[in-house]
């Protein structure tokens, strides 16, 4: 695994590093995930369906997979990002799970990807399944908080769109009150908002 730190600082050692293949993983993932809770909770509606996609795919859940599989012993840093603690960040683990994912997709295809991370997944998911209530969306959490400390309007803003129309990139930032509390990005604009909102959520310290 390659962190973008590590190909800036040593550019004649690797061909590149691993952001592109985060997008693509990215996608699929939603895919896989989306397509297992569909098939294991036959009756859920779309709402809940959503929420436990997120709880499942946000950055903390995917860091802690990353964990699991020992990714975090697997990334090259740079130096800066090393002794910064890089490897313990939970944006840089979850990146690399989806770098992996993304990789996996393109060697072997979205089936046999399917096929080995579902069992890698499984177990999170069924815990997200069987919970009696569906968790709640980091942009739900944030609005509550929001709304409990009377802190200001609530504000999502599209900054940025990049790439063809049919792999676009979506960068939003969430504003409380007139402040800048997180950005996200993903493959669509409700992904973005979500990670902005999880983003936001750890900048105030409002309980995960």
């Amino acid at each position: 695994m390659t962190h973008s730190s590590y190909a800036n600082e040593n550019p004649s050692r690797v061909a590149g590093h691993n952001e592109r293949l985060e997008f693509l993983g990215d996608a699929v993932l939603g895919v896989i995930v989306s397509d297992y809770l569909f098939r294991s909770l036959p009756d859920q509606d779309e709402g809940g369906l959503t929420a436990r996609r997120a709880a499942l795919v946000n950055r903390d859940s995917l860091a802690e997979l990353a964990r699991d599989i020992a990714l975090d012993r697997a990334i090259l840093l740079g130096r800066g990002e090393s002794e910064g603690g890089g490897a313990t960040r939970p944006s840089l683990l979850a990146g690399a799970f989806e770098a992996v994912v993304g990789a996996l997709y393109l060697s072997d295809g979205l089936e046999e990807t399917a096929r080995v991370m579902t069992p890698i997944l499984r177990e999170r998911a069924e815990e997200i399944a069987a919970s009696a209530e569906a968790p709640k969306s980091a942009k739900s959490r944030l609005q509550e908080w929001t709304q409990r400390g009377h802190h200001g309007k609530l504000v999502y803003e599209l900054r940025a769109v990049s790439g063809p129309a049919h792999e676009q990139a979506f960068t939003v930032a969430v504003l409380v009150g007139g402040r800048e509390l997180g950005t996200g990005e993903g493959t669509s604009r409700q992904r973005a908002e979500e990670q902005a909102a999880s983003a936001a959520l750890s900048a105030v310290e409002v309980d995960r």
